[in-house]
């Protein structure tokens, strides 16, 4: 625990001027970051006396090794600046509002030639009209479908639009009229497109006007006796009666407002937001967070407030946010909100009215979605708990293992050999810190070998990353662990040769945290190499243990027996959750390295031989046996071969070996060569390690 007073700044040296500070641990980590009007005020409320600070305030700023601040001209631009900084490296200790899923969308892609109506999640896109968000996808469709015999949209996928095209009939919506049928050319582009917009201004509010408008083409038909096309505008109406009626009316005005409600207690907070569109609920979602930092109402308001609009533009942002209490200073944030939008959005608490009982439902929804929570996470919480001590008691742990690493092996027949590293912290997974390996030391197959090369590849690099921040003052004795080179992030970049951390401006460093245990897929070998890889860098403050498939017995390296934990044990339960990981992991990583590998083909080396030649080889002849077979002659036939080409392409396949033939192992036939070696995937996954 560190003293504030050992990195307090000198008097004088902080600036009485807006701006944004970052908290660091003594890793480097940003663990907090914040903004003030006056900087020299608000860090100076830090380093009082301990006893006068909030507990988690108080645990911060010793947990913290060092301040540092960055001068900005207004309050507005710290807001921005502090919201990119919490994004880009999440302190553990600021408020960070997660969704417990990813909530669907109503999208028009406008983007398009021919715009598609579909359900959508994730990051939005550009060009992509948006509704909602919805509680379930199947409300989308529910919706779209009442629509559809409206306002015909094309809802197909690329691939279905494509074929419909080629082969000059629709699917099924054409045919029952509930798609114009843009591929066939029922319709043209533009005036699909008008369809599409006219879908789009009904979602967004714009009902009156159209189904006036119907209501007229119906009267006026059936007084001209024409009752086929009045009945059907009586039902298009109903539809569109119907799709109204599954949001309900809760703004007379047909206001476009978002309602924020904060439901917290002294540990928790929740968040329910509810999407008004022309008076309508279009949308709503919510979010939990932990109160890591002591924070008011407003405060969390504030937070919501930058997660919900820190990457939105223009009419994403509503004219009107309604809160239950106001951010300190408002006027900031107000500010910021209109630069969004492009123009004055109000930012206040409901006082009466419809909009104050709305709110109040908002409110009851957040209440509600608190309780169930902590329903659920003191479920979770006490099942975890229960499993790390049990852990710790069965392995002779002197606490509880915090966070767990565990390592396999895998490969297929000795070709390939690679290893993956995942991480669980606090009994859940922390998939940003999941590392692989390709095993580079030696060929063939060993996993004892294998394992004691990845073991000491990780700690040598964790050393160096220790010596490198000052916390290791001599030389480590690395001993004959295996070089670093061929480590891998999680997204298959190679990491650098010479040990230095990727980034040394507070995000995350690879191998710069120490678990408390290593878990190995394997038995009394496996856990042996681990152990001495460990011994030759001089650690010895991680325990190491093993998990052994066959009668899912614990290895431990100083013993001659394993420890059996009961089936029903939680402690076997999060182990066997760590090792299934691990194994996953690898053998995903295993397989797509072979994939990559068996689509090679000897032409690859023909020097001068791009991808289009090579297509058109393959095509020409149909298959690569086939194509070893011909003649020199027979291969100049080929367009955009020449014969020197040829002669080069008949030479490089003579010198090379045919590939075994591969068999379908339903069926017991020989499949032909296709102009990549067979894989036989399926009888390989077997053979799996």
């Amino acid at each position: 625990m560190a003293d504030p007073s050992s990195y307090r700044p000198k008097p004088g040296q902080i600036p009485d001027s807006p701006g944004v500070y970052k908290f660091r641990d003594e890793h480097g980590r940003v663990i907090y970051v914040g903004k003030a009007k006056s900087l020299r005020q608000r860090l100076a409320n830090y380093f009082q006396d301990l006893a006068g600070l909030h507990p988690r305030t108080r645990t911060m700023v010793t947990t913290a090794a060092s301040v540092e601040w960055t001068v900005v001209t207004t309050e507005v631009e710290a807001l921005q600046l502090e919201y990119s900084w919490i994004k880009e490296f999440d302190p553990r200790f600021n408020v960070k509002y997660r969704d417990d899923k990813s909530y669907p969308y109503l999208a028009v892609t406008l983007n398009e030639e021919f715009p598609r109506v579909q359900v959508m999640r994730g990051a939005k896109k550009k060009g992509v009209r948006y509704f909602g968000p919805y509680a379930h996808a199947w409300a989308i469709r529910e919706t779209v479908d009442l629509m559809l015999r409206v306002f015909p949209v094309r809802t197909c996928s690329a691939g279905v639009f494509k074929r419909s095209a080629q082969i000059g009939r629709p699917c099924l919506l054409g045919y029952i009229g509930k798609c114009s049928a843009p591929c066939v050319g029922r319709i043209s582009a533009e005036e699909h497109r008008e369809l599409a917009e006219e879908f789009c201004d009904f979602m967004a509010g714009r009902t009156g006007a159209y189904l006036r408008r119907l209501e007229r083409g119906m009267q006026e038909a059936a007084e001209e006796m024409e009752y086929e096309r009045a009945a059907r505008l009586r039902d298009d109406i109903g539809a569109l009666k119907r799709a109204m009626e599954k949001s309900a009316v809760v703004l007379a005005d047909a206001t476009d407002a978002d309602l924020i409600a904060v439901a917290e207690d002294e540990l928790e907070a929740a968040v329910q937001i509810f999407h008004v569109r022309g008076g309508r609920v279009r949308g709503q979602r919510g979010w939990v967070t932990d109160k890591v930092e002591a924070v008011t109402t407003g405060g969390l308001v504030e937070h919501a407030l930058q997660q919900l609009y820190g990457e939105e533009r223009g009419d994403a942002v509503p004219k009107e946010v309604l809160v239950p209490a106001l951010p300190e200073p408002v006027e900031p944030v107000a500010q910021w909100l209109s630069q969004r939008r492009g123009s004055q959005v109000s930012l206040r608490i409901p006082q009466r009215g419809d909009k104050k009982d709305l709110m109040a439902t908002v409110g009851r929804n957040a209440q509600q979605a608190l309780a169930l929570h902590k329903t659920k996470r003191a479920s979770d919480l006490t099942t975890r708990s229960r499993a790390l001590e049990e852990i710790a008691e069965a392995l002779g742990l002197d606490s509880v293992p915090l966070r767990i690493e565990c390592f396999d092996i895998s490969h297929l027949q000795g070709e390939d050999v690679v290893a993956s590293m995942v991480v669980f912290e606090d009994g859940l997974v922390r998939k940003s810190e999941y590392r692989r390996f390709q095993i580079k030391g030696f060929e063939g197959q060993d996993d004892v070998r294998s394992m004691h090369e990845v073991i000491g590849r990780r700690f040598k690099r964790y050393l160096q990353e220790k010596q490198k921040s000052g916390e290791w003052t001599e030389e480590p004795d690395v001993g004959t662990a295996a070089p670093v080179d061929g480590v891998l992030t999680a997204a298959g970049e190679p990491d650098r040769a010479d040990g230095r951390p990727v980034d040394d401006d507070g995000r995350p460093k690879r191998f710069a945290y120490p678990p408390q245990l290593v878990v190995v897929d394997g038995g009394a070998p496996q856990v042996a190499a681990a152990r001495r890889a460990l011994d030759e860098l001089g650690i010895d403050d991680v325990a190491v243990c093993g998990l052994a498939k066959r009668l899912e017995e614990v290895w431990l390296p100083t013993e001659d027996d394993p420890v059996v934990l009961p089936r029903s044990s939680e402690g076997l339960y999060l182990l066997q959750r760590v090792r299934d990981e691990a194994h996953r992991f690898a053998i995903t990583y295993q397989r797509n390295k072979r994939s990559k590998r068996l689509k090679s083909s000897p032409l690859d080396a023909v020097p001068g031989l791009g991808d289009s030649r090579r297509q058109a080889l393959l095509k020409h002849f149909g298959s690569l046996k086939k194509l070893r077979a011909a003649t020199v002659d027979e291969i100049c036939e080929v367009p955009g071969v020449g014969r020197k080409t040829a002669e080069t392409v008949a030479a490089a396949l003579a010198g090379a070996a045919p590939s075994a033939p591969a068999v379908n192992t339903a069926t017991g036939e020989i499949i032909e060569d296709d102009g990549a070696p067979p894989a036989a995937l399926s009888a390989e996954r077997g053979q799996e390690r």
